[in-house]
């Protein structure tokens, strides 16, 4: 029928009313549509998840629960991809929202044929690896997570691989393979360490090259003694019998030697050329007027050599005056070849090791005052160094050696080296129980004809002192005119050439 027109307008219908359930039905399926076109709008869904699952097993509360949280949880992923896209924009520095999504640990299977064996893959478990490093562009990561070239971390490997560059007389142990961070500052106190035991090092093998450093032996050293062997002035050189500060002592088979009879069993004393051993001893060399001309600081080696030189114009002074001692037989440069004091390679005790009887002990007394006599008479000479360490025991007599110190009593300091012999001699036989030794004062008087007196040893000093004082204004032609009458040629020399 036709609805009647009203001049109030259109009359509103009223719709035939329904039930409660009939409507909450029909919203709920409004609902329902409405959710099921939101979510096939959305790309990024995997619409064929349910598709690919349908043939599995849901009747398990649990598997069910389980796919329904991991579908919530690859939504919320994409939404939340999508907020940060549309937060970041075009922006050259972006913000990640990395740690708001739903991350789950990855759980290994208990199942073995799951597992790896790890000798097939590339990552062994057991190989070192060195550390890594940040890489060529100097950051690593993003936003929160951004690593820098200055990241603590980063820089302790850095330079614990660093560690690899140092020198291979370096030992670094096993710390490349650990993850050992090393700071600035340790890692710079090793590398000047280093740095600094390289130079050393350097040092230490140019010294090496130059001096001698091991038994006196060095290149040079070991070239001369191969000369004395190729020309036959000795058969061969057996080995070292004795080593002190100053030199060291080789044993020899004698050769033959022109217009010389070189002897059956002969010592090479060949000088240490390491500098510092002389550095307090050219007090006995540059004040005696023989060598004070040829002294000079500037060539500390040719002072070795005149050292030498001067133990064998002493035991040439001491020979012709009939004093037990070695024969010199030839100096090349700074070594002294001498006759041997013993037998078949043994060579003789010294006094102080020497097992004597009391009768031998008192013997060796009176030879020894009789020694020092005829050094300071007839040889003009005190031996500066005499002890019971430098005085051999052999075929029933005392035999002086290492005389290359001894001074003429007109040296500057000759009479106090004279009173420290005799304190050494008296000394020494009176705890050997030689009841005829004298004491320091009466030695001193004995051997030097001089009158001092006194009763304390500093005053004994002092005198002394005051007679080299008497003596030094002549000192240097007293010593010309006693050199000139006593002092011949020495024994043959090798062509001494410089280095």
């Amino acid at each position: 029928s036709l609805i009647p027109s009203s001049p109030w307008g259109t009359l509103n219908v009223t719709e035939a009313p329904c039930s409660l359930t009939d409507v909450m039905s029909e919203q709920l399926a409004k609902q329902l549509h409405e959710e099921c076109n939101s979510f096939s709008s959305c790309p990024d869904v995997d619409l064929g998840l349910v598709g690919k699952q349908q043939d599995v097993d849901t009747s398990s509360d649990l598997m069910l629960a389980q796919m329904l949280q991991m579908e919530f949880d690859r939504e919320f992923d994409t939404q939340l991809r999508r907020e940060e896209k549309k937060f970041n924009g075009d922006s050259k520095v972006s913000i990640s929202f990395e740690n708001y999504r739903m991350v789950h640990p990855f759980e290994d299977s208990d199942s073995s044929e799951d597992e790896v064996d790890w000798q097939d893959t590339r990552h062994d478990p057991y190989r070192p690896e060195k550390p890594t490093t940040t890489p060529k562009k100097g950051f690593a990561g993003k936003g929160k997570n951004i690593t820098t070239k200055h990241d603590e971390d980063v820089c302790g490997r850095k330079n614990t691989a660093r560690m690899d560059n140092f020198a291979p007389e370096v030992h670094v142990g096993d710390g490349i393979s650990m993850d050992l961070k090393l700071s600035n500052h340790v890692y710079n106190a090793l590398k000047r360490h280093c740095q600094t035991e390289e130079r050393r090092s350097a040092r230490l093998h140019e010294k090496k090259e130059h001096s001698t450093a091991e038994q006196a032996v060095d290149s040079r050293t070991r070239l001369l003694m191969y000369k004395m062997v190729n020309v036959g002035t000795l058969e061969n050189i057996n080995g070292c019998i004795s080593t002190g500060k100053e030199s060291v002592v080789f044993h020899a088979d004698g050769g033959s030697l022109q217009e010389l009879v070189v002897p059956k069993e002969c010592v090479l004393k060949v000088f240490k050329t390491t500098l510092n051993e002389f550095k307090n001893r050219d007090k006995y060399i540059k004040d005696d007027y023989r060598f004070k001309d040829r002294f000079s600081k500037l060539n500390p080696r040719k002072i070795i050599r005149l050292w030498a030189e001067k133990e064998m114009h002493n035991l040439v002074r001491m020979k012709k005056a009939g004093i037990p001692c070695p024969e010199v037989v030839m100096l090349k440069k700074h070594i002294l070849v001498m006759s041997f004091i013993g037998q078949n390679q043994v060579p003789a005790p010294k006094l102080k090791e020497a097992v004597l009887s009391s009768d031998d002990m008192k013997k060796a007394y009176y030879q020894v005052l009789q020694m020092m006599k005829q050094l300071f008479e007839e040889c003009n000479l005190v031996h500066a160094d005499l002890s019971e360490y430098n005085m051999l025991w052999h075929d029933g007599q005392v035999w002086l050696i290492d005389v290359s110190q001894s001074v003429e009593p007109t040296h500057p300091h000759g009479l106090e080296f004279l009173f420290r012999d005799c304190r050494n001699v008296s000394t020494f036989f009176q705890k050997a129980g030689v009841a005829e030794a004298m004491n320091v004062y009466e030695l001193f008087n004995t051997v030097s004809g001089q009158q001092v007196s006194s009763d304390s040893e500093a005053d004994f000093l002092a005198q002394i002192e005051a007679l080299e004082k008497m003596n030094e204004d002549h000192v240097q032609k007293r010593s010309k005119k006693i050199f000139a009458s006593n002092c011949d040629d020495g024994p043959p020399l090798l062509n001494n050439d410089d280095d």
